[in-house]
Order: C-alpha cells, then sequence, then structure tokens
C-alpha cells in the first residue's frame, strides 16, 4: 500500500507544475487582453496611495475627509493643468530639439574618437579604436531611429492616453472617497490566516514605498535641473525632468545618469565627464543621505532579489511592472516570512486599517 501512496504522490507533484505553468499563462493572457484597463486600475491605485498621505494630513488639523479628499484632488488636478500648460510644450520643444542635435552629437563623438586614435598612433601605444567608431556610429543610429518611432507613436497616441489619464484620475478620486470599502469586499473573499496580514503588509509595503519614491523623485529632479541650470547644460530642464521621473523606478536613477552623461561625453568630452561627476555627486548625497531616511529599508530584499524581480516585472508588465516589482515582491517576502516563523501558518495579526 505504501509503495501505491508514494506512486501517488510522485505523479500529483509531477502533474503539479504543469498545471502552474498553463495557469500562469492563462493569466498573462488575460492580463494581455485587459492590459489598458488594468494599467489605469493600478495607476489609480498608486496615485491613491500617494495621496492619501496629504489627506490624513489635513484630518490631523480637524477637516473631514471627504472635505480633505476634495480639497486635494483639485490641487492635483491645478497642478497637472499648470504642468500641462507650462512644463509639456517646453519638453516637447526640447526634445526635438535633442532629436536634431543628437545626430552632431554623434559625429562629435566619432571625431573625438577618431582624434584620440591619431593620438595613440603617433605614441606608438598600442590602442586600436579605428573599427569602434563605424559600429558606434550604426548602433548609436539605429537607437535614435528607434527612440524617434517611439516618440511618434506617444504622440499619434496621444488622445487615448488623454482618455485613460481622465479616466485614472476619476477613478482615484472613488478609490480615496470609497477606496476601503472596496478593499473589504476584495479581502473578504480571502481566509481569515491570510486576509490580515497580507492586507497590512499590502498596506505598510506600497504606501510607504511610493510615498518615499515621489519624495525621492521631486528631490532628484529638482536638484539636477537646478545643477544643469548652473552649468548651462544643454537641455538641462528636460534631462532633470527624465532623471527624476526615472528615480521612481530603482536603479532607474543611476542609468539615466550615465545615459545623460554619455550624451553630454558625445558632444564635449570634458563638459560631458563634469556633468557626470556632478550628477553622481547629487545622485549618491540623495541616496545614501536621504534615501535612508525617507524610505527606511523597508523593503528588505537582498539587491540580487530586486533586479530579479525587476527584470521578471518588465516582462510581464512594462514600465507598469517596473513601478509595482519592488513593493509586490516585498509583499511576497513578508508573507513567506509569517508563514515561516508561525508554528500554525499564517496567524490572525492586529488589523491596522485600509489600504487607502
Amino acid at each position: 500500500m505504501k509503495p501505491i501512496n508514494k506512486l501517488w504522490q510522485s505523479w500529483m507533484w509531477g502533474l503539479l507544475f504543469p498545471l502552474i505553468v498553463l495557469n500562469c499563462w492563462i493569466v498573462l493572457l488575460i492580463f494581455e487582453y485587459f492590459r489598458s484597463l488594468i494599467t489605469v486600475f493600478i495607476l489609480a491605485t498608486l496615485l491613491s496611495f500617494v495621496l492619501d498621505y496629504p489627506v490624513r494630513l489635513l484630518r490631523r488639523y480637524g477637516m473631514k475627509r471627504n472635505s480633505a479628499i476634495v480639497l486635494v484632488s483639485a490641487l492635483t488636478v491645478l497642478v497637472l493643468l499648470i504642468i500641462a500648460l507650462t512644463l509639456v510644450p517646453i519638453i516637447f520643444q526640447q526634445l526635438n530639439e535633442l532629436a536634431t542635435r543628437l545626430p552632431t552629437w554623434i559625429k562629435s563623438g566619432i571625431d573625438q574618437i577618431e582624434t584620440f586614435h591619431q593620438w595613440a598612433e603617433s605614441r606608438n601605444l598600442p590602442i586600436n579604436v579605428s573599427g569602434l567608431t563605424s559600429q558606434l556610429s550604426d548602433r548609436i543610429s539605429t537607437q535614435l531611429q528607434g527612440l524617434m518611432g517611439q516618440i511618434l507613436s506617444f504622440v499619434l497616441g496621444a488622445a487615448g492616453s488623454i482618455a485613460d489619464m481622465l479616466l485614472t484620475l476619476l477613478l482615484t478620486f472613488y478609490l480615496l472617497l470609497h477606496g476601503e470599502y472596496l478593499w473589504d469586499d476584495f479581502f473578504g473573499l480571502l481566509p481569515l490566516k491570510i486576509r490580515r496580514n497580507l492586507r497590512e503588509s499590502l498596506k505598510r509595503n506600497f504606501h510607504n514605498y511610493y510615498i518615499g519614491q515621489a519624495t525621492l523623485a521631486m528631490l532628484m529632479g529638482a536638484s539636477l535641473i537646478v545643477a544643469y541650470l548652473i552649468l548651462r547644460v544643454p537641455f538641462g530642464l528636460l534631462f532633470g525632468l527624465i532623471i527624476g521621473l526615472m528615480t521612481l523606478i530603482p536603479f532607474g536613477a543611476l542609468a539615466s545618469i550615465w545615459t545623460v552623461g554619455l550624451l553630454m561625453i558625445l558632444n564635449n568630452f570634458g563638459f560631458g565627464v563634469t556633468i557626470l561627476i556632478v550628477s553622481l555627486i547629487v545622485e549618491q548625497v540623495i541616496e545614501s543621505g536621504i534615501a535612508p531616511r525617507i524610505l527606511g529599508g523597508f523593503t528588505g530584499l537582498n539587491p540580487v532579489w530586486i533586479i530579479m524581480s525587476l527584470l521578471v516585472a518588465a516582462k510581464i508588465g512594462g514600465l507598469l511592472g517596473l513601478l509595482v516589482a519592488v513593493p509586490l515582491a516585498s509583499v511576497i517576502k513578508n508573507m513567506i516570512d509569517i508563514s515561516q516563523s508561525s508554528p500554525t501558518g499564517f496567524n490572525s495579526a492586529p488589523q491596522n486599517g485600509d489600504l487607502n
């Protein structure tokens, strides 16, 4: 009888993996079909996390929650309108000028490499970069064409983006008002032992992560815009805003700083190196001095797992996946730690509030 049971168990485990893969594949198909709606809902949820902070702050000063939500929502819409009327035209103008100047910068970078090659040849140095210039020209030209294609696609899809943005803002307002009941209904479908721990973990990780990342993004963007304007960096406003937005993604600030530095090096080697050094100093001051005080190391994730979660999330959800990868991975880690630390699995921890 025992050999039969062992054989049955081996068959069960053998069938479990294909079933998991099949279910994951079906979930991915559903996600792809409803991608736009899921994107709007997740973005609205993330915005509600961030906007709930000033709402709670106003409630501490005696304002009623509904009044605080209306005030914060009105101010948010006002800020977005100001940005749309002032910064957006400037950003598109600088993007157009950058696309016009990039071929000249590429040629300048190739000329600098050729000059370095001639200098090394005149001193009989064993350095040969003659083949690098053609490869650099072809590769950068290809990337430039891809970038221009993406910008064109973005402009052509602006109407749909505006509709999605309006829907996102409307859903954000609804989640601020009635999100508590929505999450109550959702978590009510889960077992009690999982419900309370999962709810608290989601609230802590997502809320704190996006409050911290939004604060760091504003600090990074504002600091670099000021530094670039002082140094008279071409397209300083555009580069500072891009780096600030990329700060929302782990390692995004560092990657965008290196990209901007390399672009400036193509134009002028000495000036580009100076910009790169200044940008890295600002990034290190914020990341090492300010970020730990804001984020507090709440994720508890190994950097290797952070990178892995970013790669998997980017493959599944693109940019949206990058935005939710780290807090979601941290939630999964917390739930695993809770299940391992408790002899009965998920215990009934106290429920400290809703997600909003």
